[in-house]
């Protein structure tokens, strides 16, 4: 035991002979829970997950022998926690609508038993190596729970449980390890939130992870296991984007952690996500969704470590052989917690007031993503994507410049095309990824062999467009030759029927790789064949006049899922479309042709 010497915001100064670096300790009479963060001699600084207000000098501290650490096992999914692993429904029906400091409730259910099923080629006298599933445990319809042997546990199994009800503390194992210890497992185990979970090796990371919007897919793919940032100014749509990735990619898990955005932002996440429909497995989408919520008016130091809890528990799903996406919203609030901790610690500022180690902590962040091969031999993989919230949309501040060095897929949102109705505002001139080419590989498989080519055609229609906009807005359209306007109506057209996407509309809301991929390929055919007719003598204005202009503004919303075939049909067959066109400009006559001139 020890006592409180000085207290200073979220940081208390304590003497506590004993305590570890990185050690959790209980503090005053309520008992609030922090971290030990710096040590000199028996005097200890910790950082505190709980309003501090209250507490005094000479008040007892308490150490807790471990670091902050997770609970880990059934129950975890469709639960909602704080910063901290608190389960804030339980907390609720404990406290009511305003959380009570030095409330501890476990992370995990003690109450509930959950159906065990053994692996039945473990038997006494069996090795047991670090990561080996134990058993089974139907945790939701969705997802099967695999139950580990922890990281830290190998050695040889005595006893193992037979199947049937018990509840995460309950003993379903005896393992003796190499030095002769006895040690018992149970459904559950905890892990050190800042330590990373080890695995055999990375493996290299070849499928694309699909999130149903064209502008990410087709244009800037992510890799499952790939690191992904979405920067944008308020109002850019980043809440949006982020709910249609959770909705919709195919990964197994979802982990939204939302750290240190606004409440009612978070209330929006935590009213939508339970209410809608898993369009894979037709279930709840809670089945196979974990949230941690630690809004911008929740104590700063418990921001800072909720991403590291949403991270480690990301970890554990892919240790069982997942692939999990986890998404922070956002990164740049728990920047703002390092920076304000490291300004009360009195570290030197450089950046905009920024520690000089927060480059080194965004990479350590993401570097914990990768596809893996586990303990076990299996393959799993964690996704990160960090939103990131540069203040007035520069890019250039601290956290998104860093950030920009470290990901290989940088989704950037545009204030400009989300105030003209565009969505998802995503800037396809700012935007980049570093996974094209594996990803074209998967395309070429099992899309199409041509979406590589394809997408580049587009990319440079898009940027030429650019180009021409800037001419247009100095000297006027009439200063276009007439391949230029064609060009630039080309790519208002790509712009309006590919990029843009209405995430309530019911057929558009998600599109396969499918038709993605023919719908580009549909509008890039309608591009060539003006080109041919506009050389020919057309006026781009003819070319608009046409119906299919307008037709294909419509395919989006009008081919479903179901409808594959007709899509692939309407696209193939466009050269009737422009054959009247054609015949009319062309050098030869009718009459020539009938002649066989």
């Amino acid at each position: 035991m020890g006592k409180i010497l000085e207290i200073n915001g979220p940081l208390v100064r304590m003497e506590l002979p004993g305590v570890t670096l990185g050690e959790q300790v209980r503090v005053g009479a309520l008992g609030l829970v922090g971290e030990v963060i710096a040590r000199d001699g028996d005097t200890a600084l910790a950082q505190l997950y709980e309003d501090s207000t209250g507490l005094a000098p000479g008040e007892q501290v308490e150490g807790l022998g471990h670091p902050l650490s997770v609970e880990l096992g059934p129950g975890l999914l469709g639960g909602i926690f704080d910063g901290v692993q608190r389960p804030l429904e339980e907390i609720w029906r404990i406290t009511g609508d305003r959380i009570a400091r030095g409330v501890h409730v476990p992370a995990l259910s003690r109450d509930r038993k959950w159906t065990f099923t053994p692996i039945q080629e473990h038997q006494s006298g069996r090795l047991l190596n670090a990561g080996d599933v134990l058993g089974t445990v139907q945790e939701t319809a969705s997802i099967e729970h695999r139950i580990l042997v922890p990281p830290d546990v190998s050695g040889v199994l005595l006893e193992l449980a037979p199947a049937g009800e018990y509840d995460v503390d309950a003993t379903i194992a005896r393992v003796r390890l190499h030095d002769g210890e006895i040690r018992k497992l149970s459904l559950s185990h905890r892990w050190p939130v800042r330590i990373p979970r080890p695995f055999k090796q990375r493996d290299h990371a070849v499928q694309p992870l699909i999130t149903g919007q064209r502008i990410l897919d087709t244009f800037y793919p992510l890799l499952k296991g790939g690191k992904a940032a979405i920067p944008g100014p308020f109002g850019a749509g980043k809440t949006m984007l982020q709910h249609q990735i959770a909705r919709w990619c195919n990964a197994e898990i979802v982990i939204y952690v939302g750290c240190g955005e606004r409440g009612n932002e978070l209330t929006d996440v935590l009213e939508s996500l339970p209410k809608l429909t898993d369009p894979h497995t037709g279930r709840p989408l809670m089945e196979r969704t974990l949230l941690v919520a630690n809004t911008s008016n929740m104590p700063v130091v418990a921001r800072e470590a909720s991403v590291y809890v949403g991270l480690t528990i990301a970890e554990y799903f892919r240790d069982q052989g997942y692939d999990v996406v986890m998404v922070a919203d956002s990164t740049s609030r728990w920047a703002e917690a390092l920076r304000e901790v490291a300004g009360r610690l009195g570290q030197m500022p450089v950046e905009e007031g920024y520690p000089a180690y927060l480059g080194s902590r965004l990479a350590a962040f993401y570097e914990r993503a990768g596809r893996v091969e586990t303990l076990a031999g299996t393959s799993g993989s964690v996704t990160l994507i960090g939103a990131v919230s540069p203040p007035g949309g520069d890019f250039s501040e601290p956290v998104t410049s860093h950030t920009k060095e470290i990901i290989q897929t940088f989704w950037a949102l545009s204030k400009e095309l989300a105030d003209a109705r565009h969505y998802p505002a995503v800037d396809w001139l700012e935007s980049f990824s570093g996974y094209v080419g594996q990803a074209a590989r998967w395309w070429a498989d099992n899309v199409d062999p041509g979406w590589a080519d394809a997408r580049a055609r587009a990319l440079e229609l898009l940027s030429e467009s650019e180009e021409l906009r800037r001419i247009v807005n100095l000297v006027g359209v009439d200063a276009l030759s007439s391949e230029q306007r064609w060009s630039l109506e080309a790519a208002e057209l790509i712009k309006e029927a590919l990029l843009q996407q209405s995430a309530t509309d019911e057929v558009d809301s998600y599109a396969s790789p499918e038709k993605q991929y023919l719908l580009l390929a549909g509008l890039l055919g309608i591009y060539g064949q003006g080109m041919k007719l506009v050389q020919l003598g057309v006026p781009a204005q003819r070319l608009l006049e046409l119906p299919v202009m307008h037709e294909a503004r419509r395919w989006k919303t009008r081919y479903g899922a179901a409808d594959m075939a007709g899509l692939r049909e309407r696209t193939a067959g466009l050269t009737g479309d422009f054959a009247r066109l054609e015949l009319e400009y062309s050098p030869l006559t009718s009459r020539d042709q009938e002649r066989g001139i």
